[in-house]
């Protein structure tokens, strides 16, 4: 009797590990197809993490690699990136292959909680390892296809959800990091990117947003928030900085209709500064594929 249940255990355990290893390799299968993958996190709250992340993504589909661009919304509490797109109440269709992505402006793929959820009122009330497990399934379950760029846009701290993404995902190719700017805001920056040395994941470099306000009517900027914390921490913490979005009132007013900011309004400073950052993250990007190229031709 003790035989048959040891053989059982036995079997039971050998099913799980099996079931594992064929999802783990999915994963790697589907995340090979992924070009460069970067997790655009803060320190704090209300520092429009998602805002940047959304615009970002759209200002890489500008540049002529439109459906080749995907956004995996990792905030499980609180998924506000189908919102900024106009595709919120959508839904995830499924095919044999697995589940395929909801479709946004400019062929954007994305990946939201938010696509699961029966109504806006319904509250996700998970523990970490039930947050873990839908992560994965998002990155090895989704029908990602071939992309260039995926950005995860991660809720701010350094709990279950950047930890999950770092961990299933070590080939990372770097954060970007959130704030404003804020001492509040420069204090909790520096845990974030001391997460992310722990984890040994490249830091991309700081985005400082809300920084200054600059009138629509004659063009001068205001610091409402002051101005130049997030370049005062990547110099601190010798980090690239990425540059400065200035407050514009459109940004709200486009995020909550749905339509990304950098669309509407090509000629806006804030606009320019997320093109520029765009030009410095490919420039990191194409700096970490020489050297990775140095090293292995040096290997050979």
């Amino acid at each position: 009797m003790t035989q048959r249940t040891n053989d059982r255990k036995n079997r039971r355990f050998e099913s799980v590990d099996a079931a594992y290893n064929e999802q783990q390799e999915t994963l790697r299968i589907r995340m090979d197809k992924v070009k460069h993958k970067i997790a655009v996190i803060s320190g704090k709250g209300g520092v429009g993490k998602t805002m940047v992340t959304v615009n970002l993504a759209i200002a890489f589909a500008k540049r002529g690699i439109a459906s080749r661009i995907g956004i995996l919304d990792a905030d499980i509490h609180g998924p506000c990136v189908p919102k900024m797109l106009g595709i919120k109440g959508q839904m995830l269709k499924a095919g044999p292959p697995g589940a395929f992505p909801v479709v946004g402006p400019l062929g954007v793929k994305v990946v939201s909680m938010d696509f699961l959820l029966p109504n806006q009122e319904s509250p996700v009330i998970w523990r970490g390892p039930l947050k873990m497990t839908a992560i994965k399934q998002f990155l090895s379950d989704i029908v990602w296809g071939e992309l260039d760029f995926l950005f995860i846009d991660l809720p701010p701290g350094t709990g279950d959800e950047p930890l999950s993404v770092m961990q299933l995902l070590p080939e990372m190719d770097g954060v970007v990091i959130v704030t404003i700017p804020s001492e509040v805001s420069q204090d909790v920056v520096k845990k974030a990117v001391t997460f992310a040395r722990m984890l040994n994941v490249p830091v991309i470099g700081i985005i400082e947003n809300m920084s200054g306000f600059v009138c629509p009517n004659c063009g001068a900027q205001i610091d409402i928030f002051k101005v130049g914390g997030g370049e005062k921490i990547s110099k601190d913490l010798e980090v690239p900085f990425l540059g400065k979005i200035p407050i514009d009132p459109r940004i709200c007013e486009d995020s909550d209709k749905g339509i990304p900011f950098v669309i509407e309004n090509a000629n806006s400073p804030a606009t320019k500064a997320f093109m520029t950052i765009v030009e410095k993250i490919e420039g990191f990007l194409n700096e970490k594929a020489k050297q990775t190229n140095k090293i292995e031709g040096e290997a050979t």
